[in-house]
């Protein structure tokens, strides 16, 4: 799978969340940012992305993913140390 295949299951499937997807093959990094997850725990995060690539999971076109998930204001907060 491309990282573009990956981003647009991800759109189809949650909405209201912004993807920035990384990888190559079946191995790939998604950070997911969005207003979904205010208030979650962070595994409860994780399984919202699970759950919307448990097809491709199950047959083996992901092997591996890497999920990190930010709120806007987490984003926001976490893109300006990047530069900083």
């Amino acid at each position: 799978m491309q990282p573009s295949e990956v981003k647009a299951l991800l759109e189809s499937r949650l909405d209201g969340c912004e993807f920035h997807i990384q990888g190559e093959g079946c191995n790939f990094q998604v950070v997911a940012v969005g207003e979904v997850f205010e208030g979650l725990s962070p595994v409860k995060r994780q399984q919202m992305i699970y759950g919307a690539l448990s097809e491709e999971i199950a047959s083996g076109a992901l092997h591996a993913v890497s999920i990190k998930t930010y709120t806007p204001q987490q984003w926001q907060a976490a893109t300006d140390n990047q530069e900083a």
